[in-house]
């Protein structure tokens, strides 16, 4: 039986699906779901993330986050976080830009947040020679200060979404008609979490929620507060959620999110000032910066010409395209976003300061 007619079962017996139900179903089914059956990433997947496109992302993110490790007074036990890592392309070219700052292998604990299996397996190919630890969750952090990236990770969290109705909302679901899948409405009813919602938005509106995003960062930023450390969150999106940004990604191409349940990814915006209002009592936050602004301020440029000095035909033309898709306002520049997470009273970031 198929993810498809498996959902199909469930929605006929059970009534419709909500609409955060349904991706996470989809995305992590143990046997069908999408993170748990294929290798979604690079040319051979369905999307290639910024590690992918050049080891210069990571390298540039490795040497902020020693930078940030040494600022703080070089914790000599301290937890490496990746939340989401992938095939563990980030992580390893962080590994790899910062092995001559001295001290920070050492006291580094690598530590990965991963939910799908067959990812954790290609993740300690990549890290071969590492000895990372993983973790199913973000309150299994060790007791230990925290120096974590997340980059493309809170847009693959199921989200709900709902439509207002007067002063009420209807919660779209997944539901079967005619044996296929599709979307409706569910009853008008109030949101109290939605209330400041009812003075930017109008009837017919429709809003997102991602429900597991603001207590995933809390917690994150809870630990950087009481025992040090620093967070880099990159993502798309935009400060508030407005309208539909639902969307599925099959062979690098989008697509209907019911048309093949577990074969193609889905994702969201990113709501970013539902993650800073879960960040900012907690701990000090840097403004949201484009990330090709940020990778400027780092010196990408001149890393980018330093390796282009070895290179030459094709592969050149590949790095450079590279390092315009990192950072040009058409691509990869402005779309998306990063911003920092220090404890109240450290010195921020590089390249996110003030």
């Amino acid at each position: 039986m198929s993810l498809r007619d498996t959902i199909i079962a469930q929605i006929t017996a059970q009534g419709p699906m909500r609409l955060d139900d349904y991706i996470s179903t989809c995305l992590l089914h143990p046997t069908a779901g999408y993170y748990t059956t294929r290798p979604p990433f690079g040319k051979q997947g369905d999307f290639i993330t910024a590690p992918e496109i050049s080891q210069m992302f990571g390298e540039l993110i490795g040497l902020a986050l020693a930078q940030s490790w040494l600022d703080q007074g070089a914790p000599a036990r301290f937890a490496l976080l990746e939340l989401g890592p992938g095939r563990g392309t980030l992580i390893a070219d962080i590994l790899r830009a910062t092995k001559a700052v001295k001290g920070f292998h050492e006291a580094a604990q690598i530590t990965l947040m991963e939910a799908s299996p067959a990812l954790r397996a290609e993740q300690a190919a990549t890290l071969a020679g590492h000895t990372p630890a993983w973790i199913d969750t973000i309150e299994a952090l060790p007791e230990l200060p925290v120096f974590a990236v997340a980059n493309e990770f809170f847009d693959a969290l199921p989200i709900r979404q709902f439509v207002r109705d007067g002063d009420r909302w209807r919660e779209r679901q997944v539901g079967v008609q005619d044996g296929t899948l599709v979307f409706g409405l569910g009853p008008a009813q109030s949101q109290p979490a939605l209330a400041a919602r009812l003075d930017d938005t109008k009837d017919g509106d429709m809003v997102e929620d991602c429900p597991s995003a603001a207590p995933i960062l809390s917690t994150l930023a809870a630990r950087i507060a009481s025992h040090a450390g620093a967070a880099l969150v990159f993502d798309y999106g935009d400060w508030r959620s407005l309208g539909d940004t639902l969307q599925a990604v099959q062979n690098h191409a989008t697509t209907d999110p019911l048309t093949a349940p577990g074969m193609a990814d889905l994702t969201a915006h990113v709501d970013f000032e539902a993650l800073f209002a879960a960040a900012t009592p907690l701990a000090t936050c840097s403004r949201i910066t484009p990330q090709g602004v940020f990778l400027e301020r780092l010196g990408i440029t001149a890393r980018a010409q330093a390796l282009a000095e070895n290179l030459s035909g094709e592969a050149l033309d590949t790095h450079i395209a590279a390092h315009r898709r990192l950072t040009h306002p058409q691509e990869m520049g402005n779309l998306f976003k990063t911003f920092g997470i220090v404890p109240h009273g450290a010195p921020m970031l590089p390249g996110l300061e003030t």
